[in-house]
């Protein structure tokens, strides 16, 4: 099967012409035998010209100019840790010193100045390596010189043994117990120092590891100036194990690692090749003109990868005005499962050992980091058939406490920008095309704040009002068939606008309000009246959410607090504790069976972040914190209990992000997100009784838009799809019976829902499956990757038509036919 070098705008063909390039930029000029640039999982670092600028149409995340401050910017530019990028650090080498750059996730608030400076070294730095598995560690080249530094205690802890050439590459081996380098010779350096001539020519030469193995593997110029690959085995460091010479090019050469497969490139050429160092073997498979003169180039890290598309790896070209992404797939029928054939599993995120664990003897490896089984999770937007279409009218300015719209298993409610607080109630058992004519309507009489369907009555829907009420309204059996102008009720109380409100997860009637009054109130709507008052706030309150056994209340406030209450003991909060620092708005919802609390929010320079809370110690702050993105809305939190599954989305984003929270570093284990073309108006999720088990479809959602509403689907990519996924699908909650009535939850009582089984019965489990699973049988990288010659082709294609007509050893049929003996035809023709 062929593999597709292309670049990535030709790869994915629904986007235009350059349109994944990364363009107005200046590459900087600087000689060195740096790789000029670098690139993490969210943030791309290069070499710039001081005078150039550069944006992110298509990048990472950000693509910044390291050069801030100096006229000229650095020779060599990497990431502070190869293995975790929640902080980005870029080195500036272009003098005689080392600076790193502590730059946000999202490369926002460029510092104007280097965090940390290393040196100086008397002549400039040319390279720079992290260490693969302690924290803070770093490698630099200068001269004929390496120098190992602490980075914490700016400091060094060693300077190696001088050179005696020039340095011109250096590398960790994966698993840190190692550091190559070359220049005319090439050493190794541990316990036991080795060295080797290298290449015969010393114009330029890199150096790699060939992942944790003893292979290592150089390029650079052989004495006819060919640039050449070599193999080299360091238990048998005398000589290499292989060579092959490329071109006789003059330009330098990069070498960005894909593990197995080497991406070794000149000016413009892109070449592949499989290494199998027991053969030992180096064979082309892929060669790829590229665009423009080469600057350097860069492999993006793995986690970054689109893995359900089948791609093994990325390369980043920098030329002298564009930043180029050039896309490794490998075509597999099935593009809806994981094959974890092409995708082993990668090292964790996070350090084995700190700077002066290392060097004090720790050789801990970084241990593969965890993930969720929900990691390649896929949200598909169901068939047009689905969807309700031709919605006049919407309301796109309700509050951004409210969802936009919500609805329940039968039924959704979407408010209209017309006069009197209207509210259109859609049937999700009549898809379609809605009638140009108006539909009918509830007639609220006041704007819209917040409104939620009863989740015991789905016939019943609570409206908050811009007027201090609350309206409870009814709507028949078969939906709405005209106007309705009477509320079932009026709840009244608040002194000021409602914020949001939430019926009891537990007890029938019972419904919780907040309000520009700061109290949170509890309604009895069986007698219409206010029960309890909760206070303790002083300032908006953004959000409030009932535990899953309805026992506490949480609130997130505008004063940057996160309050916990248990009404039914106390009006004031049991405890609080520090909330985001941001005043532009913040939910809250309960994870990890009602024992942490998950608040989404703002910091202080408008990103977005999750916060993780241990719901028995507020006051000792978030456990975790973690970075999702920028964006003016605030995200909106969906949490499945049965997975633990956390969906995130703001009203006008176009994309919903999707965690596992986990009770234990790193707590958000990120998923696949679902991405839309257009931006949407809200986004809310069904019950888990509406989902498809069988075809492994463990959460559904509608999705607004401008003038539709349609269904999406997320599901998880399985191959025993024949089986129950009962690891997917734990006995769930049987939602819509109340467990307690009003009265015997306010005299104290509490209980439990009873649980549900989602278990078809014409389906076995698959933990129950047969457990005699082939071994599976992995193919050498060339299988895939190998492009067939024109001539391969055309004798693959006579050799299968000749094997159509059948076997050419069987006899023909003429030789089973009679003919006359020898006398005879003598006798008649002598």
């Amino acid at each position: 099967i062929p593999l597709f070098c292309k670049q990535l705008f030709r790869l994915v063909e629904l986007q235009p012409a350059r349109a994944a390039w990364i363009g107005d930029i200046r590459a900087g000029t600087t000689v060195s035998y740096g790789n000029q640039i670098k690139a993490s999982c969210h943030l791309i670092a290069f070499n710039a010209d001081s005078a150039g600028k550069a944006v992110g149409g298509g990048c990472l995340g950000c693509v910044c100019n390291a050069g801030s401050g100096h006229a000229d910017p650095g020779a060599d530019i990497r990431p502070l840790s190869e293995i975790g990028d929640l902080l980005c650090k870029v080195l500036d080498s272009s003098l005689i010193d080392q600076r790193l750059w502590c730059l946000s996730e999202n490369g926002q608030d460029l510092p104007a100045s280097a965090g940390v400076i290393l040196g100086p070294e008397g002549c400039q730095v040319d390279m720079l390596q992290f260490h693969s598995t302690a924290d803070g560690v770093l490698a630099s080249g200068a001269g004929r010189r390496v120098k190992i530094w602490d980075v914490a205690q700016q400091q060094s802890l060693t300077e190696l043994e001088s050179h005696g050439d020039q340095l011109q590459s250096l590398a960790w081996k994966q698993d840190g117990a190692l550091l190559g380098t070359s220049c005319k010779v090439i050493t190794i350096v541990s316990s036991v120092f080795q060295s080797v001539q290298g290449h015969e020519n010393n114009k330029d030469s890199r150096l790699i590891w060939m992942d944790a193995s003893d292979y290592l593997l150089s390029v650079g110029f052989n004495q006819m100036r060919e640039r050449e690959v070599k193999l080299w085995d360091t238990r048998r460091f005398s000589h290499s194990l292989l060579s092959c010479a490329l071109d006789s090019s003059s330009g330098y050469v990069w070498v960005p690692l894909c593990p197995g497969n080497p991406r070794v490139w000149g000016e413009n050429l892109l070449y592949c090749f499989e290494v199998s160092p027991l053969q030992p073997a180096l064979t082309q498979v892929n060669q790829c003109v590229t665009e423009g003169k080469t600057q350097g180039a860069a492999l993006v890290p793995k986690l970054a990868l689109d893995v359900m598309a089948c791609e093994v790896a990325r390369v980043l070209q920098l030329t002298d005005s564009f930043i180029v992404p050039i896309s490794y797939t490998v075509p597999r029928k099935s593009v809806q499962e994981f094959h974890e054939d092409l995708f082993p599993d990668s090292a964790g995120t996070l350090p084995s050992a700190s700077s002066q664990e290392w060097w004090a003897g720790d050789n801990k490896q970084v241990t593969p980091g965890p993930s969720s089984k929900f990691r390649h999770a896929q949200g598909t937007v169901l068939h047009r058939d689905t969807h309700i279409t031709n919605l006049k009218g919407l309301n796109l300015t309700t509050p951004g406490e409210c969802n936009g719209f919500c609805a329940n298993q039968q039924r959704l409610a979407v408010p209209l920008l017309s006069a009197g607080g209207q509210i259109a109630i859609l049937e999700l058992s009549k898809p379609g095309r809605l009638p140009d004519t108006s539909i009918p309507t509830i007639q609220n009489g006041t704007p819209v704040a917040d409104f939620c369907w009863d989740p015991f009555d789905l016939q019943r829907l609570a409206v908050a009002g811009e007027d201090a009420k609350i309206r409870i309204w009814r709507i028949p059996p078969g939906g709405l068939q005209k106007m309705l102008l009477e509320p079932e009720a009026v709840l009244r109380g608040h002194t000021e606008k409602i914020y949001s409100i939430q019926f009891h997860p537990q007890a029938a009637d019972i419904l919780a309000s907040s309000s520009y009054d700061m109290t949170v109130r509890i309604w009895d709507l069986r007698t219409k009246q206010e029960v309890l008052c909760l206070k303790g706030h002083t300032d908006q309150i953004f959000s409030l959410a009932w535990s899953p056994d309805g026992r506490k209340l949480a609130t997130v406030s505008k004063d940057g607090r996160v309050r916990l209450y248990k009404p039914r003991q106390s009006l004031e909060p049991e405890q609080d504790g520090p909330g985001p620092e941001g005043s532009r708005g913040a939910r809250v919802v309960w994870a990890c069976g009602g024992h942490y609390l998950l608040v989404s929010g703002f910091d202080s320079r408008s990103e977005r972040q999750l916060y993780l809370y241990k719901a028995d110690s507020l006051s000792a702050g978030p456990i975790a914190v973690g970075t999702v993105d920028v964006s003016p809305s605030t995200l909106i939190p969906f949490y499945d209990e049965d997975t633990s599954v956390v969906f995130l989305t703001g009203k006008g984003d176009t994309r919903v992000f999707v965690y596992e929270i986990v009770t234990e570093a790193p707590f958000f284990l990120e998923c696949n997100s679902f991405s839309s073309s257009d931006p949407h108006k809200g986004f809310v999720f069904l019950p888990k009784t509406t989902c498809n088990v069988r075809e492994v479809e463990f959460a559904r959602a509608l999705r607004l838009r401008q003038s539709s509403v349609e269904p999406v689907v997320f599901k998880v990519p399985r191959v025993k799809k024949e089986f129950f996924q009962d690891d997917i699908f734990p006995p769930t909650t049987v939602w819509w019976e109340p467990a307690l009535t009003a009265t015997a939850w306010l005299t104290g009582s509490n209980a439990q829902h009873q649980m549900l089984n989602l278990q078809p019965k014409d389906m076995t489990p698959v933990s129950e499956a047969p457990k005699d699973v082939p071994v599976r049988k992995y193919a050498p990288s060339s299988v895939y990757l190998e492009e067939k010659s024109d001539e391969q082709k055309k004798e693959e294609l006579l050799s299968a038509m000749v094997a159509k007509l059948g076997n050419r050893e069987d006899p023909l049929p003429q030789d089973s036919f009679e003919g006359v003996d020898e006398d005879e035809w003598v006798g008649r023709h002598g």
